[in-house]
């Protein structure tokens, strides 16, 4: 259950803080105006954490947020912060909320971010709100995170046209994609854009498997169709080494070339698609919504359609997997190819 905090916030601060991700700026936009629209002062830091412990912060309104919806990156900028980490560093960003007279905190990130606001409770009595903004969409309790739909769009037009040079020399292309220790972003891109095989942490087994397990299907599909491209997506942080590795091993074991693609920081930038736009329009407009309704220590969530509250200290336990079923069946559609 969430707390819950009988007084009206009059002055709320925001920050973005850890990886940046596409339609963080659209989130600032909609809690900036759906608190202004119910008589709430709004305020940014800057640089995540870093801006608490060091009063970095600018006055946010209307003419600042009006035609940020559709930029990439974040306005108040983001940063990892090992200072917050320590109980010096939480008290002081404490002190700063305390000293500007701020009733409530909202903070859109990933699940660092959201460990960082879970302790800084035992400093800052005031109301916190978590947001998920991360690419990987590896937070519990929310079907989707704002950036995840631009990062998967990213990566799917990035594999198309690898898979234009891979038609036309008939090669074999390793992509890697990122999602760290989560298999969303590997299975909705690979499927997205046809790959003969996808490697991700629910069906990834050991190294000595997944290469006899390449190779064999390499083997199989050149004997049918003769030479010709294929293209694998593979998660970040899974084989050891990376693509760069795999792609080392592959020809070592089975005489196989196969050229690796990290795609890296490309997927976190860009112009958010509509739906994140809109995801973090609903999610912005929804905290708010929390706050006025006097409820502290949870983080935005998505259902379906619908927006909820969830107990923001059970939001990084990782118990969110990639959908089931849609696995089998990209697994099984792999046999046919």
């Amino acid at each position: 259950m969430s707390g819950n905090s009988q007084k009206q916030p009059n002055r709320i601060a925001l920050l973005t803080s850890g990886g940046d991700a596409p339609g963080m700026n659209a989130a600032i936009r909609a809690t900036t105006l759906y608190a202004l629209h119910h008589g709430i002062e709004v305020i940014g830091f800057k640089h995540g954490y870093n801006g608490l412990i060091h009063n970095e912060w600018m006055a946010l309104d209307e003419p600042v947020v009006r035609e940020i919806i559709g930029s990439g990156g974040t306005i108040l900028k983001s940063a990892r912060c090992e200072e917050f980490k320590s109980p010096a560093g939480m008290q002081q960003a404490a002190d700063n909320l305390k000293a500007l007279d701020i009733d409530a905190l909202v903070v859109i990130g990933g699940d660092g971010s959201f460990i960082g606001l879970t302790k800084f409770k035992q400093f800052y009595p005031g109301q916190t709100i978590g947001i998920p903004g991360t690419i990987d969409n590896d937070i519990d309790g929310t079907d989707h995170t704002i950036g995840f739909a631009t990062a998967v769009d990213t990566a799917v037009n990035a594999i198309d046209k690898i898979r234009d040079t891979a038609d036309a020399f008939e090669r074999i292309f390793l992509v890697e994609v990122m999602g760290r220790k989560s298999g969303f972003l590997a299975l909705n891109v690979g499927i997205a854009c046809a790959a003969e095989h996808i490697i991700t942490f629910e069906n990834f087994s050991n190294p000595g498997i997944e290469l006899q397990h390449i190779a064999s299907k390499i083997h199989r599909i050149k004997k049918s169709r003769g030479q010709c491209s294929y293209l694998i997506v593979s998660a970040e942080n899974l084989y050891p080494g990376g693509a760069n590795q795999l792609a080392s091993d592959l020809a070592d074991y089975a005489s196989i070339e196969c050229i690796p693609c990290v795609l890296g920081y490309i997927q976190r930038g860009g112009d958010p698609v509509a739906k994140d736009r809109i995801l973090a329009t609903h999610m912005g407009a929804f905290a708010v919504k929390q706050l006025l309704a006097g409820h502290t220590d949870v983080m935005i969530g998505i259902d379906g359609q619908h927006c909820l509250q969830v107990p923001l200290a059970s939001s990084t336990k990782h118990y969110k997997e990639v959908n089931a079923s849609l696995l089998a069946i990209q697994e099984d559609l792999q046999d046919l190819l």
